[in-house]
């Protein structure tokens, strides 16, 4: 789910929040780090306790059980495999763009060996698959079909990010119906003593995913604006390069719009969610972004790379307004 100046990478999602420490006194953490994509282990970690509280809210025999953190902290393990996996393999075939794009990251800079970020893919790919089959169906087959679509997006032949519409389609696919989809399902289940249940979605957490399909397909198309050159360079066919960094920034910011006035919708009618704290959130959400996208300057890298940042940080923010409505709804 990442932009950088060729010169001197900007702060941006790639290097959210770093490590100092770790940077000065431990240079191979400080580079797999990097390399682990840190918005998208946010963004990853987020999306999981958000499933996990929603499920316990929801789910009619959770008050009278126990939390289950093993679970909680299993299915985090396996899912942050899995997003090194995905995120470790993109660089390893992108290599020449991201000496244009983003030659910060550990592969293109010299950090990483191929070898050594060959064995980090091959590991955290297989940790991702045995610690799903601990956990159960429901989380192998969401970190399966995770790691297939990672996999069919970077690896050649097939290479979908060539092309810009089943690039999107592979990135909101996982992002929005297959995680959580899947991690409520996951965590229902581990909420219902692991018996054997029908795979009953609530209304609120359709919304939910219908809402992060629309933002993940923003993410999808808007991650592509400053990387015109080395993308054109190597025949990446986004849909930058075809409409135009100004088309695809507004496209970008209206399909954002349209999420959020629909959730503010939904929010009205939806049964299991506190209505005016999601309203309220939601619209001041809206008003940050148009407030935020107003002073972007196209031509400045390091301006559309801080905009892409914020919109990350509005993604992580709804698996934290999204749960707590409707742990409020539970409660009240």
């Amino acid at each position: 789910m990442s932009q950088i100046s060729p010169q001197k990478p900007p702060l941006s999602s790639n290097s959210a929040a770093k490590p100092k420490f770790v940077q000065q006194h431990l240079p191979w953490l400080y580079a797999f780090w990097k390399f682990s994509r840190p918005h998208t282990v946010i963004g990853t970690s987020l999306s999981v306790l958000g499933l996990y509280l929603i499920a316990f809210a929801l789910s009619p025999q959770s008050f009278a059980l126990s939390p289950q953190p093993s679970s909680l902290l299993l299915t985090l393990l396996a899912c942050l495999c899995g997003n090194v996996y995905i995120v470790g393999l993109n660089q390893l075939e992108d290599v020449a763009i991201d000496r244009i794009n983003k030659p910060h990251l550990p592969i293109a800079s010299g950090e990483f060996s191929r070898r050594e970020a060959q064995s980090i893919v091959g590991i955290t790919g297989a940790l991702a698959v045995m610690l799903s089959i601990l956990q159960g169906a429901f989380l192998l087959a969401t970190v399966g079909i995770s790691l297939l679509i990672g996999t069919a997006y970077s690896l050649p032949p097939i290479r979908l990010k060539r092309f810009p519409l089943w690039a999107s389609l592979c990135i909101f696919t996982v992002r929005g119906a297959v995680v959580n989809l899947g991690l409520f399902l996951h965590f229902h289940q581990q909420f219902q003593e692991r018996s054997l249940l029908k795979a009953e979605i609530p209304a609120a957490v359709w919304a939910l995913t219908l809402f992060i399909l629309v933002f993940t397909f923003a993410i999808a198309i808007f991650k592509d604006i400053p990387d015109l050159e080395g993308d054109r360079r190597y025949h990446i066919n986004t849909f930058t390069i075809r409409l135009g960094q100004q088309a695809v920034f507004h496209l970008a910011r209206w399909v954002l719009t349209a999420g959020y006035v629909g959730m503010i919708a939904a929010g009205a009618v939806l049964p299991d969610v506190n209505a005016p704290f999601l309203i309220t959130t939601h619209l001041l959400a809206l008003g940050g972004l148009w407030l935020r996208s107003r002073s972007v300057d196209l031509s400045d890298k390091q301006s559309i790379a801080r905009c892409y940042q914020f919109i990350w940080k509005l993604f992580f923010l709804e698996y934290l307004l999204f749960p707590i409505a409707c742990l409020l709804a539970s409660t009240a």
